[in-house]
């Protein structure tokens, strides 16, 4: 088919399938609700690990969907409005660091059943080497942190946090390296001053 076969009804017809794929998008009461659901709680747990406290998580949660609402912009996939508003949380993280001009510190919550020693290990050796994690996780910087909570922990492709933290696509690989160097440094210290 070349332009000149193309009528006028053609043109409506693609007009309208464009349409359709805008609308397919938007934030609808419904459409919400689902986007919260499936995202509501490893938006918290990232939250929670960037500004060192449940209580801030919950706060930072709410603004985070507030602030996607208010923006009213439309996004080319799920994936897409997923990163956005990821990319939203990160910043009221940074910008509550800044405020308080202090750097929160990250914990993991006591309920938390991730096993950090081998299975089969007593409680004592596992808890240890949760606490060393936690002591090693507080001294990396923030965007240390939030990039080994997004690749491991979230599971997150390389594009997507990228666009989260708003670092080139490339760097990311490189940027995780590092992240896992100084954290094993980290945890080399802290095995050593037992």
């Amino acid at each position: 088919m070349t332009l000149r076969d193309v009528t006028l009804s053609d043109v409506e017809r693609l007009d309208a399938a464009a349409g359709e794929a805008d609308v397919a998008f938007d934030m609808d009461e419904e459409t919400f609700r689902a986007f919260y659901d499936r995202t509501a709680r490893p938006l918290w747990a990232y939250l929670s690990r960037l500004a060192g406290s449940a209580q801030a998580a919950d706060d930072l949660l709410q603004e985070s969907y507030y602030r996607l609402l208010r923006s009213r912009g439309r996004w080319d996939s799920e994936a897409h409005r997923r990163a956005y508003l990821f990319r939203i949380a990160t910043n009221l993280v940074r910008d509550n660091r800044r405020r308080a001009l202090h750097r929160a510190t990250l914990s993991l919550t006591q309920g938390e059943e991730h096993s950090l020693a081998a299975p089969g290990t007593d409680v004592a050796t596992r808890s240890a080497a949760r606490t060393d994690l936690q002591r090693a996780m507080a001294r990396l910087r923030p965007r240390d942190r939030a990039l080994l909570w997004l690749a491991y922990a979230q599971g997150q492709a390389h594009v997507e946090i990228a666009e989260i933290l708003g670092v080139k696509t490339a760097s990311v690989k490189l940027l995780l390296f590092r992240a896992r160097r100084r954290l094993a440094a980290l945890l080399r210290g802290s095995a050593r001053d037992r």
